[in-house]
């Protein structure tokens, strides 16, 4: 799959950097008010007027983060968005704008990045945010990608990881665990390919899971939802190292401990499933998995019957006083003290 087998391969610098920007970029169309100059010029122009500017930027590395012997390249352009998106609307702010810069080794064709490009250019139009910038640049070593997501709120909606207050409920969108089994799927039809090339895999089964780590979504519509439900969170926080270390993040910043109870942590049924198959724990798999690109945040217990019948959201605990600690309180009511185990590159 790294390799494009179709004939038509057309080298990169036959174009130039200008030329291969102009090329990549010439589909996107800007469609925010806040975007008063976009890609042609030296740098980007933005007015905000008297919101607050959110900025984030992420580095995607071959080999470090993705395989591209199992990811599609669109899939890849997709989710480097998305990784970004998703922690401006940790912020409950509004994405409205991305830049998007990548290294890449002369193994790729345009046809390739063309691929890439794609992925970027559905996730900019379906979130509705502008790309506005970027370089290109060559790599000894594969592909990197590096994305900035900017986006802008009012000040008072603002939300970071240092408000939550003792009693506020803990609350998670969505469901967790299915990315990382998504990820141990991929990886072993990899192994099943190496040792016989003509094994053709069967993954109906595991498309949720699959779909959760090749084309995660950020939780747009919750920031939406909250909104509507005239919820403020107290502190927010993505998950994308595992449930575990979020909670951390939040309890370390906001001072406070944590009661987390293993039976209210959502999970698909799939998971579940999936789990008994590998011999795997599943509470294991969603405290310490990652990649769900889900919601974590806090909100005052008076704002309980606003969110308690919406199927998309889960309390999973509640906040604590810093001395009692952050613990999972588990099925048969022991408290265990939680342990931050999700994924770090930088172990790696």
């Amino acid at each position: 799959m790294i390799e494009d087998k179709n004939t038509s391969r057309t080298s990169i610098s036959t174009l130039g950097e200008f030329g291969l920007i102009t090329h990549l970029t010439k589909n996107f169309q800007i469609t925010q008010p806040s975007t008063i100059i976009g890609i042609g010029d030296d740098a980007a122009v933005l007015d905000f007027e008297q919101k607050k500017c959110v900025l984030t930027t992420d580095l995607l590395i071959e080999g470090v983060h993705f395989d591209l012997s199992y990811v599609p390249l669109k899939h890849l352009g997709y989710k480097a968005v998305m990784v970004n998106l998703s922690d401006v609307y940790a912020m409950n702010a509004t994405a409205s704008q991305i830049t998007v810069s990548i290294a890449v080794s002369n193994r790729f064709p345009l046809e390739a990045l063309e691929e890439l490009y794609a992925g970027i250019h559905t996730a900019a139009k379906l979130y509705n945010v502008d790309v506005v910038g970027g370089d290109t640049t060559s790599s000894t070593t594969g592909i990197m990608i590096s994305v900035t997501a900017i986006g802008y709120a009012k000040e008072e909606e603002l939300v970071y990881r240092t408000g939550a207050k003792e009693g506020d409920l803990l609350v998670v969108s969505g469901d967790l665990g299915a990315a990382y089994l998504g990820l141990q799927i991929l990886e072993r039809e990899k192994q099943v390919y190496k040792a016989n090339p003509n094994s053709q895999p069967d993954l109906d089964q595991y498309a949720y899971l699959i779909e959760r780590q090749l084309k995660p979504e950020a939780r747009k519509d919750i920031i939406k939802l909250l909104k509507d439900l005239e919820v403020q969170p107290t502190s927010m926080i993505d998950i994308s190292d595992g449930l575990s270390s979020e909670i951390i993040h939040l309890c370390t910043q906001s001072k406070l401990g944590v009661n987390v109870y293993e039976d209210k942590i959502p999970l698909d049924p799939t998971v579940i499933a999936t789990c008994e198959e590998f011999s795997m724990n599943s509470t294991t798999v969603a405290l310490n998995g990652g990649e769900d690109y889900e919601l974590l945040f806090t909100i005052p217990q008076e704002d309980y019957p606003k969110i308690k019948s919406n199927p998309s959201l889960t309390v999973v605990g509640h906040m604590l006083d810093e001395k009692s600690g952050m613990a999972l309180v588990t099925r048969a009511n022991e408290r265990i003290m939680l342990q931050a185990q999700g994924w770090n590159p930088m172990k790696e």
